[in-house]
């Protein structure tokens, strides 16, 4: 009899820890890093893969990042072959069948929203043209709500016991970014109509939001670093059609916009592009105000 009763109080304990145990979820960017802790609170444990200072298109399938995935019950990437260079290796190698391609614990968060530039035709001739459309496409605010919805949705089903949690998280966060949202755009109705030179098609999104203009790009072909013939041409073309500024994301180098500054005459501007890309980008709400306000300080 003692020895039936140890046994259930083992199964009882196991239960408990099993019901009661963080979701583990491991973000390929820090953008959906931030928002599974958002959604999940002290529910789930969340590792990002990459930094706001790593180019998210080319990662190291390194083991640490394989074992991360290996203890995974739910994986958030963006998608739309954005990690195609590393993100195939880790769930290959990792053995977890919970989080493959098509199962519940696999979260692609561009299948929930319209992508943009989505090529009519497939050349690498054309440079890193992503067939999907552009990937980078948490720089719209109205994406992340809707990502924000589906990956509530997609939590609720792998952990059930926490559903009333996470509900009720996802509305406090829906109401709370639906204002913010508002408020930032009241506030970036200055930059309508803005042009401004990029270094890569990583803005795109955020462009198309706020209404700006891509008056160039530092890159000759996405994909593609600068050469000085281009940056030549970039020179010429900004004096038949100035921009305001040119604008490249926290972890490209600076090189080339100062370059094309000092020779242009217009400010080279760092955008944090994701969440830890500054000081301020703390969070998805820190990152939607320093990308406005730094913008505005430069037009105005």
């Amino acid at each position: 009899m003692k020895a039936i009763l140890q046994l259930v109080a083992a199964l009882s304990f196991a239960s408990f820890s099993l019901s009661s145990a963080a979701i583990s979820i491991f973000a390929c960017e820090p953008e959906w890093s931030a928002l599974a802790q958002e959604l999940g609170g002290d529910k789930v444990s969340v590792y990002s893969a990459t930094t706001a200072l790593q180019d998210p298109h080319r990662i190291e399938a390194r083991p640490s990042l394989i074992a991360r995935v290996r203890s995974a019950d739910l994986l958030v990437c963006t998608g739309a072959e954005l990690e195609i260079g590393w993100l195939p290796l880790l769930l290959t190698q990792s053995g977890n069948s919970r989080i493959q391609l098509g199962s519940p614990g696999y979260f692609e968060a561009s299948q929930y929203v319209p992508k943009i530039e989505v090529p009519a035709t497939i050349d690498r001739s054309l440079g890193d043209v992503h067939a999907s459309g552009n990937p980078h496409i948490h720089l719209d605010p109205r994406n992340v709500a809707k990502v924000a919805d589906a990956l509530a949705e997609r939590l609720n089903q792998l952990d059930p016991a926490n559903a009333d949690t996470y509900k009720a998280r996802a509305n406090s966060f829906r109401e709370k970014w639906r204002a913010a949202t508002s408020r930032w755009e009241k506030e970036a109705a200055p930059l309508r109509g803005v042009p401004v030179v990029v270094y890569h098609k990583d803005l795109s999104y955020f462009i198309n939001w706020t209404g700006m203009r891509e008056g160039g790009s530092l890159e000759p072909k996405p994909g593609l670093p600068p050469t000085p013939s281009h940056l030549a041409e970039l020179v010429e073309k900004l004096k038949r059609d100035p921009a305001k500024a040119v604008v490249y994301s926290a972890y490209s180098s600076p090189r080339a916009a100062e370059f094309l500054s000092e020779r242009a005459k217009i400010p080279p501007l760092m955008l944090p592009f994701t969440v830890g890309g500054s000081e301020k980008a703390k969070d998805l709400f820190g990152l939607f105000d320093d990308m406005i306000g730094r913008l505005l300080a430069v037009v105005k």
